[in-house]
């Protein structure tokens, strides 16, 4: 099952179930959020929620993409309450990086780069057995609900930034219940918007280079991941492609298993508050940057997947001037 959220022609948000050209649209239903919070409360699944509430037909799939009308698959009212996350070093790559990591052994641990290091921990520790814990992944803060940007739209590029580089990834979609349990609604396209040059200058500012905009979706796919998934990220440069490389996922292509994932970032109280959203990136290992492309505004990012209908894609634009130094006041 694949739903999405979109504006309809009063401007009014209402949540669609997708089958082949046209939407049937969930009777009654105001946002993805608030279906999957009467679900839990039911306790039902998010499937039977969906189907005991019914549809009508609704607009044409591909006007709506072509008109902006799709927004993010989910998300809150309150974008403060929207919390939007990553993890990293989670892909296998290319079989030339895991040979070297194979030929490591630990007396010669001390000389890796942390990168390194913690991609070793993955591979030996990331897919712990059933109800085991296993090694902590790279994590980050990207923002709130305020530095995602629906389907189709453009990501603000701040004047600082060194760069404007995709990641296309899977995202996980949870809702907290009012059990303070995190409830996974499904998965969606996302496009992890960073900047790898100030990056790759040091590894202390990666904090830096993630406090950029983003985009998942256009749809939420309900139900099991397949644990072998193989899209294609493409860059479009006035109409015509000057990019593509196919990008690989699934819990086949990782060394961490997704509940190890999950673990590590729930782990954490504070990321337990009832009623908040959590879209949680799972990590890439293709990037058009390691391949020496240079994006420019204007570019468009397309993100496809065939088994998440519809691809996720977005262009490069400008973002408003940040504060000016010296403009903290005090008080």
């Amino acid at each position: 099952m694949r739903l999405i959220q979109f504006e309809n022609t009063a401007g009014e948000r209402q949540v669609g179930l997708v089958e082949g050209s046209q939407v049937q649209v969930l009777k009654g239903t105001g946002s993805t959020r608030e279906l999957a919070l009467a679900a839990i409360r039911a306790q039902r699944s998010l499937q039977e929620e969906v189907a005991r509430r019914g549809t009508e037909p609704g607009p044409d799939y591909a006007q709506l993409l072509q008109q902006g009308k799709i927004l993010p698959p989910l998300d809150h009212e309150d974008p403060a309450h929207c919390l939007i996350s990553g993890t990293g070093l989670t892909h296998l790559g290319s079989a030339s990086a895991r040979d070297k990591m194979h030929q490591q052994d630990g007396a010669v641990e001390a000389g890796m780069t942390d990168t390194m290091r913690i991609f070793k921990w993955g591979l030996e520790g990331g897919k712990p057995a059933a109800g085991q814990v296993g090694a902590q992944p790279e994590w980050f803060y990207k923002g709130n609900g305020s530095i995602v940007v629906r389907p189709g739209a453009d990501f603000p590029v701040p004047p600082f930034a060194e760069d404007a580089g995709e990641e296309p990834e899977l995202t996980g979609l949870y809702v907290i219940g009012d059990d303070g349990v995190p409830y996974r609604l499904g998965y969606a396209l996302g496009n992890e918007f960073s900047d790898h040059v100030m990056e790759r200058r040091n590894y202390l500012y990666l904090a830096h280079s993630k406090l950029r905009f983003c985009s998942y979706g256009p749809e939420l796919r309900v139900g099991e991941l397949p644990r072998h998934l193989a899209g294609t990220s493409r860059i479009k440069r006035n109409g015509e492609t000057i990019w593509e490389k196919e990008f690989l996922s699934g819990e086949d292509n990782m060394c961490h298993s997704l509940a190890n994932l999950e673990y590590h970032h729930f782990k954490y109280a504070q990321f337990l508050r009832p009623g908040d959203v959590h879209v949680h990136y799972f990590g890439t290992a293709t990037l058009s940057f390691a391949d020496g492309v240079k994006t420019q505004p204007g570019d468009r990012f397309q993100i496809s997947l065939d088994e998440f209908g519809a691809p996720l894609v977005n262009g490069i634009g400008e973002s408003a001037q940040p504060l000016a130094i010296g403009q903290v006041r005090a008080l």
